[in-house]
C-alpha cells in the first residue's frame, strides 16, 4: 500500500491533542488525527468531566443531610447511583459531542484506529474496519495519555478490582468500598462514595495521605475524612486479596502493628497511572522512554527523535489536564510561530476536588526548607474567615510560603471552601511577582472568602 503523506500526524485526542490539530489545519497544514478510543481522551471521557459531575452529586447529598443546620427541613436523603451515572454519561456525551462537531475542519482527517510506529516518521494504523493505513509526516505529536495502573498483589487476578473508570459505571451502591491509595484520585472517590452512602476504608501504603504535601496539610485532610466517618489506614501495605463465593472481598495488610485483615464488598485500586506507550512501538522510531514507560522529552517537548513530540500524560510528570493544555500552547507557538517556547520555570497549580477543596501552587513549606530558603509562613484557619463561618464551611486552612529576602510569595496551599479558586488568586500574585503585602493591603469585597487573604498575609510568622 502506498504511504499517505501528511504535514503533521497527531496520535491521541486528550486535552492538548483536541486543539492542536485544529490550529494546524486552520493554518493550512494537512493533518491526520488518530484516535483508537472515544474522542476527547481521558479528561472528557474518564477524568475531569465525569468525576467532577459525580462529585457535585455527592456534595449535594452531603448538604441535604446537613439541611437542618441551616434551618431547612428535608426528609430522608438517599442516592440513586444509577441516576447519578446517567447524569454523568449525559455530561460526557455533551462534552464529547461538542468536540466532535469541530472536526469537520478543512485539512483535518480523523482516522479511528490504533497507531504504532514503523519508523521515525511513519506510523501504521490498524483501523476499526480491520484494514490498515500507513501514514508519514515530518512532524508527529504523541498525545496518547495514561491509564489506571492495575493492582499487582497476590490474588488480584481472581478478584473484581475497580479502577477510576469502571467505578463510575456502577449502578448499585457498594456496601463497603475499600480504596487502595491515598492520593488525589483515591481521596476524591473515597469521600464521594461515603457521601453516596457507602462505608469506606482508605488504605495508604505511605505514612501519610497525599505524601507530596506538607505534613500539616496531610494531617488536616485525614482529620476531615475521619470526621466524615471514613476509615483511614496509613502505613498499611496490601499483601494479598481474595474474593469469596458470595462476592465479599478480603484484603490482607502488613502494618507496623502486624498483619491485619479487612473485608468489604468492593475494592478500588487508585494506585497511579501508566503511560499509554506499549502499543505505539516507540522503539521502531528510536524514541527514548523513562523507566516507567513515559516518553522522554526536552523543554520544548521534543523526543529523542527530531520532529517527534509528546504532550500530556504520556510524557510523565504531573497528570493534570491544564498541564496538557499548556503543552498544547507551547507546541502551537513553536510549530506555527517558529519560536522556542519552553516548559522551563512554568508554575503549575492543581486542585484536589475533595470537600473542602484543596488548591496548591508553587513551593510547599517542605520544598522551600529543603532548598534552604529563608521563609516566613502565613497560616489562617478557615474558622476565622467570616464568609466560611456564614456558609458553615469552616474546615481547613489557608497557608502561604513567603521569601524573607524578597517578600514574594513562593507558594500557597488552600484547604477550604472554594480552595482552588482562592489559590488561583494567590497564583496570579506569584505570576505578577507581587510582594505578599499587595494581598495584605488589597480591598476585597466583603464578605467573600478572598477577604481572608487580607488576614492571611497581614502578619506572617517569622
Amino acid at each position: 500500500m502506498t504511504d499517505e503523506s501528511y504535514d503533521v500526524i497527531v496520535i491521541g485526542t486528550s486535552q492538548g491533542g483536541r486543539f492542536l490539530p485544529l490550529d494546524l489545519a486552520k493554518a493550512g497544514k494537512r493533518v491526520a488525527l488518530i484516535e483508537r478510543g472515544p474522542i476527547g481522551g481521558a479528561c472528557v471521557n474518564t477524568g475531569c468531566t465525569p468525576t467532577k459531575t459525580m462529585v457535585a452529586s455527592a456534595r449535594l447529598a452531603h448538604l441535604a443531610r446537613r439541611a437542618d443546620e441551616y434551618g431547612v427541613v428535608t426528609g430522608p436523603v438517599s442516592v440513586d447511583l444509577a441516576a447519578v451515572r446517567e447524569r454523568k454519561r449525559a455530561m460526557v456525551a455533551g462534552a464529547r459531542g461538542n468536540y466532535e462537531s469541530r472536526l469537520t475542519q478543512k485539512g483535518l482527517d480523523l482516522i479511528e484506529g490504533e497507531a504504532h510506529f514503523t519508523g521515525p516518521k511513519a506510523v501504521e494504523v490498524a483501523l476499526k474496519s480491520g484494514e490498515t493505513r500507513t501514514l508519514t509526516a515530518p512532524v508527529i505529536v504523541v498525545d496518547t495519555g495514561a491509564r489506571p495502573r492495575p493492582l499487582e498483589i497476590g490474588g488480584a487476578d481472581g478478584v473484581t478490582v475497580l479502577d477510576s473508570t469502571s467505578i463510575m459505571e456502577l449502578d448499585e451502591l457498594p456496601e463497603h468500598l475499600i480504596v487502595l491509595g491515598g492520593g488525589y484520585i483515591g481521596l476524591e472517590f473515597g469521600q464521594m462514595f461515603r457521601r453516596f452512602g457507602s462505608e469506606v476504608t482508605i488504605v495508604q501504603t505511605r505514612p501519610r495521605l497525599m505524601p507530596a504535601e506538607d505534613e500539616d496539610v496531610s494531617d488536616e485532610v485525614a482529620a476531615i475524612l475521619r470526621e466524615d466517618d471514613i476509615t483511614v489506614l496509613t502505613s498499611a501495605t496490601p499483601e494479598h486479596i481474595e474474593q469469596s463465593d458470595d462476592g465479599r472481598v478480603r484484603l490482607m495488610l502488613r502494618t507496623p502493628q502486624g498483619e491485619q485483615q479487612i473485608e468489604g464488598s468492593h475494592v478500588l485500586a487508585a494506585i497511579g497511572r501508566n503511560p499509554n506507550t506499549e502499543a505505539l512501538n516507540p522503539a521502531a522510531a528510536g524514541i527514548q522512554l523513562h523507566d516507567n514507560g513515559a516518553i522522554e522529552v526536552d523543554e520544548h517537548l521534543e523526543t529523542s527523535v527530531p520532529g517527534v513530540y509528546a504532550m500530556g500524560d504520556v510524557k510523565g510528570g504531573p497528570a493534570f489536564t491544564h498541564l496538557s493544555y499548556d503543552d498544547y500552547r507551547i507546541l502551537r507557538t513553536n510549530l506555527l510561530g517558529g519560536k522556542q517556547a519552553s516548559t522551563t520555570g512554568r508554575t503549575v497549580p492543581y486542585t484536589v476536588f475533595i470537600d473542602p477543596q484543596f488548591g496548591r501552587v508553587g513551593m510547599s513549606e517542605r520544598q522551600a526548607r529543603e532548598q534552604n530558603r529563608a521563609v516566613r509562613i502565613a497560616k489562617l484557619p478557615m474558622n476565622t474567615v467570616v464568609r466560611a463561618i456564614e456558609m458553615g464551611e469552616t474546615r481547613g486552612f489557608m497557608k502561604a510560603v513567603i521569601d524573607t529576602d524578597t517578600d514574594q510569595i513562593l507558594g500557597a496551599a488552600v484547604l477550604g471552601a472554594e480552595g482552588g479558586e482562592i489559590m488561583s488568586i494567590i497564583q496570579v500574585a506569584i505570576l505578577g511577582r507581587l510582594p505578599y503585602t499587595a494581598l495584605a493591603d488589597a480591598i476585597f469585597t466583603h464578605p467573600l472568602l478572598a477577604e481572608g487573604l487580607n488576614t492571611l498575609f497581614a502578619l506572617p510568622d517569622a
